[in-house]
């Protein structure tokens, strides 16, 4: 058998497609999913991403065909990244008050993509599946030899800085700023670095998988189409020796040596699987009257808690768009949420925060926390004339929970907080004439 060579990046179309790729002609059983011997004498392995007995419109599985199964590593042992961790680090007062942080610096120390991961804020606790981690990676070499699996939750990449080449079990994704990724919960992957330094968010989903909103009375359309996420072709490595495969379980992180490479898949069939995703392709929708929408009409995947209507996760973005609404106050209107707020920007202003918010930079906005426009922001929104206005080359996104957030001991002590984010706020004037 011969390697389908990585320059071949084509990609097979829709989100929860049941999809079918062979990297070899006639190494996908027909008929079966596991015979007595599968053909090229694969071992067939079935990679479950639900319980069996979810209901077949949510169940998430895909079978898989290598040269060798997963179960062959060496022992593990303790792994070092003292700066990812799991869910809420014990009881932190945390005054109700919102935070920023500024872009963090790239250092000379080598990272990779795993090594380069720092934990800002995270809620729920991941060995109940429930909750979320907000990370922000900083990596200046690639995963060399070096392979990662997360069976602690399933990860949302943001690229901010920097091209991503993602090699999964499923194939090969090449990823840029603009575009998002999906990482399976038990899916291993290898992150290289093709255009250098890299930075940028991850949600670490420890609940429900993510999966497209409903659209309610939108309809049928809009929002992030299906057929718009891509998943990779099957493509596979050989006679690859000397790996090092990390794994987090339990928020723990362990390694083990593998004699040949976890890339092994030649052939695999199902709906669970990596997948991508152009925001540039997100169809936006907002008011052509009056009044700033609620943001939900910005979701593009969600992770549904118990109680429906509110959501474990929400990712929701803030595109380009043309802002029409007459005899409005445009940005977003000042408020207080029950749903609790990441916020990160990949690049551009936003148009609530011009100044102060700077792509790579995060900021937190906890249940019932008051927030809005800095004051830049509503003094030019109050007096603009209200004509017919574009909002361009502009990237912001928010990880919604309905879960508090807690900050990280480092994210609280990192020299990046802004410890005057209160003051842009500070410049409000009582215009009333009472």
């Amino acid at each position: 058998m011969t390697q389908v060579p990585d320059s071949t990046l084509t990609y097979q179309s829709g989100f929860g497609n049941e999809f079918a790729t062979e990297a070899i002609p006639g190494a996908l059983p027909q008929g079966r999913n596991s015979p007595q011997l599968a053909p090229f004498d694969l071992y067939p392995e079935l990679l479950s991403g639900t319980a069996f007995t979810a209901p077949r419109h949510e169940n998430r599985r895909s079978w898989l065909y290598r040269r060798q199964p997963s179960v062959i590593a060496g022992r593990y042992r303790p792994f070092v990244q003292t700066l990812w961790s799991t869910g809420v680090e014990g009881r932190t007062a945390l005054p109700p008050e919102p935070l920023r942080w500024a872009p963090p610096a790239f250092s000379d120390v080598p990272a990779d993509f795993v090594e380069g991961m720092t934990t800002l804020v995270a809620n729920g606790n991941a060995a109940m599946q429930a909750g979320m981690g907000a990370l922000m990676y900083c990596a200046n070499r690639s995963m060399e030899k070096r392979a990662f699996v997360n069976h602690d939750g399933e990860m949302l990449v943001v690229p901010q800085v920097g091209r991503l080449l993602i090699r999964t079990e499923m194939g090969v994704l090449d990823v840029k700023p603009g575009e998002i990724v999906l990482l399976p919960r038990g899916v291993a992957f290898q992150v290289a670095l093709p255009d250098g330094p890299a930075r940028g968010y991850v949600c670490e989903n420890y609940g429900a998988m993510f999966r497209l909103p409903e659209l309610g009375p939108i309809g049928s359309n809009g929002l992030a189409n299906a057929r718009d996420f891509l998943s990779p072709v099957a493509a596979y490595e050989s006679g690859e020796a000397g790996y090092e495969l990390v794994k987090k379980s339990g928020g723990f992180f362990w390694t083990a040596p593998l004699k040949s490479s976890p890339f092994n898949v030649v052939a695999w069939h199902g709906n669970l699987t990596p997948v991508k995703y152009d925001t540039h392709h997100f169809m936006t929708i907002g008011s052509i009257s009056f009044d700033h929408p609620d943001p939900s009409i910005f979701t593009v995947l969600t992770s549904p808690s118990d109680t429906p209507g509110t959501a474990n996760c929400d990712f929701v973005i803030f595109p380009p768009r043309w802002l029409v609404a007459e005899d409005t106050f445009r940005p977003p209107w000042y408020h207080r949420n029950i749903m609790s707020e990441f916020m990160g920007l990949v690049y551009g202003q936003y148009d609530a925060k011009p100044g102060g918010f700077q792509p790579g930079g995060a900021s937190l906005h906890n249940s019932m926390v008051p927030h809005g426009p800095d004051g830049e922001a509503f003094e030019k929104a109050r007096g603009a004339t209200l004509v017919p206005q574009k909002l361009e080359n502009t990237l912001a996104f928010m990880f919604e929970s309905r879960y508090p957030f807690v900050p990280t001991s480092t994210a609280l002590e990192s020299s990046t907080l802004d410890p005057d984010y209160a003051a842009c706020w500070e410049g409000l004037r009582d215009y009333s004439k009472n």
